[in-house]
């Protein structure tokens, strides 16, 4: 009897999750958006996020790896151990975390996974695309959310229409940006910056003050060359502090 897996063993999901920069890429411009979004201050509310930016990081790669490489039974067990940490928290609070504002991550998790692998790797097609979309779906359906789309195509139009009603510059934006500055340093800072340019939608640009062009854009036909030659380890070390180095190696493994 075969074993039956949440993410299929050849899924482009599974590739797209079984390499450090494009995992580094993905949570660069959802830590971006995340800063604009009107639900951040949930993220405040436990006061984890913000004294400890890159340790959140690497605590919800865990658990999104968990579920991309893991056996559907396992996978499924993590998806509700995560619903039950949000509603812990909802019970301290004494209110709930809107529906939109979980949809919002899920569409951000499926916007980055395809932007992140374009940039890096190769343009996806379609049926590809469904893929990472299809994934990230079951995980909110086990979840119990609310007004998923169907398909891609649905998700693309409700991923527009959220970001034009959910995101907006507020204190916490620029607090939470601060709080990256004060964990990476301004080198990495600097770096960070230029990856979320690199990868975060128009809107986010817009909303953030960014540029349009990254300065690291030149340096990608580089970036790629060093990946064919194993020396983009060097690269990669630059992003993160150098205690983090065994969980950047670790985000390489096709296994959690």
């Amino acid at each position: 009897m075969s074993t039956e897996y949440f993410v299929e063993k050849h899924s482009v999901v599974r590739q797209i999750w079984g390499k450090s920069d494009i995992i580094l890429f993905i949570f660069a411009g959802a830590s971006a958006e995340f800063a604009l979004n009107k639900a951040v201050d949930w993220l405040y509310f436990t006061g984890r996020l913000p004294a400890d930016p890159v340790g959140r990081l690497f605590s919800t790669v865990s658990y999104a790896r968990e579920i991309v490489f893991s056996e559907k039974s396992v996978a499924l067990r993590t998806i509700d151990a995560i619903t039950q940490i949000h509603a812990n928290v909802e019970s301290k609070r004494g209110t709930t975390i809107p529906d939109w504002a979980y949809r919002d991550v899920l569409f951000m998790l499926v916007d980055y996974s395809i932007r992140s692998f374009e940039l890096l790797e190769r343009k996806l097609n379609g049926a590809e695309k469904e893929e990472v979309f299809n994934v990230f779906n079951r995980v909110g359906l086990r979840m119990g959310l609310k007004g998923l789309p169907g398909n891609f195509n649905e998700w693309e139009k409700l991923r527009e229409a959220h970001m034009e009603e959910n995101l907006a510059k507020t204190p916490l934006t620029v607090d939470l940006f601060s709080q990256y500055s004060k964990h990476l340093g301004p080198l990495r800072y600097k770096i960070l910056l230029e990856a979320q340019t690199l990868v975060i939608p128009i809107k986010v640009k817009q909303l953030l003050g960014f540029r349009n062009i990254s300065l690291l854009y030149p340096m990608l036909p580089f970036y790629k060359a060093s990946k064919s030659l194993n020396v983009d380890w060097l690269l990669k070390s630059l992003i993160l502090p150098t205690k983090y180095k065994k969980e950047i190696r670790m985000l390489d493994s096709s296994s959690v």
